[in-house]
């Protein structure tokens, strides 16, 4: 062999050799490079099935937290029914109810449709000009929520509405519930007008 066929030689050898070494590295790379592929494609499509799974599961716990405002609002006005029964009075603040014994409610229940937790509380009598609430009788609560609602609760739709008392408003009906129609008058009636009883066999 001559001595220029050995200087080739080494040389096309280094050659071969870098071109095997860029191959790995290319080979290497792009696997790495379909990696990351195919994790922005699985993260994508994640968050395109997140997207579409929140509005189901904000439905779900709104309408679990309704669940839990009917309960909490009809345990506490079951608890005043009961503490006015025991103590000839309504109370002047929902803690009283804690203190009757044996228990009538489990806890003082939080309004679970507001973060902070706070009633509205319904009183027996309206507060005066000042809007002073010390001391008066307490007969039921409501939620502070100005929110739709999902279930029609007594007809109504607004949280704010949902009125959880411990009594029946001044016809004897449940609150919420539409009164009688006032009795028919005038001709035809079968009654006499502004007399308030029925007629008589033989008057005219």
């Amino acid at each position: 062999m001559t001595s220029s066929a050995r200087k080739i030689l080494p040389a096309r050898f280094h050659s071969l050799w870098r071109f095997r070494r860029a191959l790995r590295t290319f080979d290497r790379k792009g696997q790495r490079g379909f990696v990351m592929a195919m994790l922005l494609a699985l993260i994508t499509i994640m968050g395109i099935l997140l997207m579409k799974g929140i509005p189901a599961i904000t439905t779900e716990v709104q309408r679990e937290q309704e669940a839990e405002l009917i309960f909490r609002g009809e345990s506490i006005a079951k608890a005043i029914r009961i503490y006015a029964a025991k103590s000839g009075r309504y109370p002047n603040a929902l803690a009283e109810l804690g203190t009757v014994k044996p228990r009538i409610i489990r806890k003082i229940y939080t309004d679970p449709m507001t973060e902070s937790g706070e009633w509205d509380l319904i009183y027996a009598v309206q507060p005066g000009a000042t809007g002073d609430t010390q001391s008066l009788p307490i007969i039921g609560v409501k939620s502070k929520s100005q929110k739709d609602s999902f279930k029609i609760y007594n007809l109504k739709t607004i949280y704010s509405d949902w009125a959880f008392t411990a009594t029946s408003n001044l016809l004897g009906l449940p609150a919420g519930v539409a009164g009688p129609s006032p009795a028919p008058t005038g001709p035809g009636s079968g009654a006499n007008p502004g007399s308030g009883t029925p007629p008589k066999p033989g008057d005219k």
